[in-house]
């Protein structure tokens, strides 16, 4: 959870903090125990370096990184394994983390839809492989 709320209000600086603060509990209560994760761990010292999750078969809910891993592949080696686990992937991503947009379409996802978050209002992008 930690590893979560530290890299979801990075990699969203454009929303508040509190909000990811109080989605918390649901993502720890709700989310996670409903999701296939996979965790990748550093193994010099077993620390968990990212974690992918994937909720209803299809639907990645998270795919998140420590920042000290950035650029060393982690986010494909779990990319690579969820894919490896299904046929077919969906998620949804903000317009504005084009960080995350511009890895999804290099991992092959394509923008199937235009939409808002309910939580957030905010533009976001449902995104396919092999759709």
């Amino acid at each position: 959870m930690l590893l979560w709320l530290r890299s979801t209000i990075a990699a969203h600086p454009f929303i508040t903090q509190s909000y990811w603060f109080e989605s918390a509990a649901m993502v720890r209560d709700t989310f996670l125990p409903q999701a296939m994760t996979w965790v990748a761990c550093n193994p010099e010292n077993g620390e968990i370096s990212g974690f992918i999750s994937v909720i209803s078969e299809q639907f990645i809910g998270a795919l998140f990184v420590r920042d000290t891993f950035h650029g060393c592949g982690v986010a494909q080696q779990l990319m690579a394994t969820a894919k490896a686990a299904h046929d077919k992937l969906l998620l949804e991503v903000y317009q504005q983390n084009h960080r995350a947009v511009a890895f999804y379409q290099k991992e092959g996802f394509t923008i199937t839809a235009d939409t808002c978050h309910p939580g957030t209002g905010l533009p976001t992008w449902i995104m396919g492989w092999k759709i």
